[in-house]
């Protein structure tokens, strides 16, 4: 990487690295017209997990956006730069959230150049349940179900909710599309468990893709804790469930605890997020 000028911007907090790979410019495409993509990579215990569906997921979302792929977009050359520039940093535990962008420049949009920048947020484990977050259901906006629903974009809806949840005293909000189904949380993705099955919503019905949580419910399913079920559902079902987890690539995992009047239980979903957490341990 000796031949790539990098550029490391250190907050005046050790908790938090942002790194750009090129000289970043203000009138940027990302900043002009959120013409990017974010993808998520996992640090934990010194280690980087899930690297690898991490990567794939970055570059089918840079596909969708139909941004340039550098050819030095390697796993290795990921997994390099994040060892070198955040583990070396003594960040053990934590998510990288990497935003690729088309830079601004004369080219056609098809030919334009590919830069990236990253930033940390450091937790203790990406793989526990962070804390209790509480939801409502938001019915002013809804978000689209379609190619571009399923990855991490410039989304107005999730700034829009991020303000109505704040103004209501909420963590988080349910998002629904436009048939009225449950797509999504504002930051990730809501499981519903209910006897032993775990409902999701559907990726056709504007559910994010996640690898962090495709590892969880492949755990699941391996392991026989639940039946998984991607399914179409309506609103009312979540005061339904008897818990709720929400998995986010941004934030991690939390339980939900409430959802207007309804409380909501952890048990059963703490002991799977710990038997999956455990999973990654080496063996003892």
């Amino acid at each position: 990487m000796d031949d790539l000028s990098f550029i490391i911007f250190l907050y005046s907090t050790m908790h938090k690295i942002v790194y750009t790979s090129d000289q970043l410019q203000l009138l940027n495409r990302s900043f002009l017209f959120g013409d990017s993509v974010w993808v998520s990579f996992f640090i934990r215990n010194g280690q980087i997990i899930m690297a690898e569906e991490s990567y794939f997921f970055l570059m089918a979302s840079m596909r969708k956006m139909r941004l340039n792929i550098p050819l030095t977009y390697t796993l290795e050359f990921f997994q390099e730069l994040f060892q070198s520039e955040v583990l070396s940093n003594g960040i053990p535990n934590g998510i990288v959230q990497l935003l690729a962008y088309r830079k601004q420049d004369e080219k056609p949009l098809a030919k334009s150049e590919t830069a990236f920048f990253f930033e940390v947020d450091e937790m203790q484990d990406v793989l526990k349940i962070q804390g209790h977050v509480e939801l409502d259901l938001i019915k002013e906006i809804n978000v689209n179900a379609n190619l571009l629903s399923n990855i991490r974009l410039h989304s107005p809806e999730n700034i829009y909710a991020q303000i109505y949840a704040k103004e209501n005293d909420l963590d988080d909000v349910i998002l629904l599309n436009p048939n009225k189904k449950i797509a999504r949380s504002i930051f990730g993705n809501l499981l519903f468990l209910q006897d032993n099955v775990i409902k999701i919503p559907k990726q056709t019905e504007g559910a994010y893709i996640s690898p962090l949580m495709e590892n969880f419910i492949t755990f699941i399913h391996k392991n026989k804790l639940g039946e998984i079920e991607e399914a179409e559902i309506i609103a009312f079902e979540s005061q339904k469930a008897d818990e709720i987890l929400r998995i986010s690539d941004e934030k991690g995992v939390h339980s939900v605890s409430k959802i207007r009047n309804k409380t909501f239980d952890n048990k059963r979903f703490s002991e799977m997020v710990q038997k999956w957490a455990e999973s990654f341990d080496p063996a003892k």
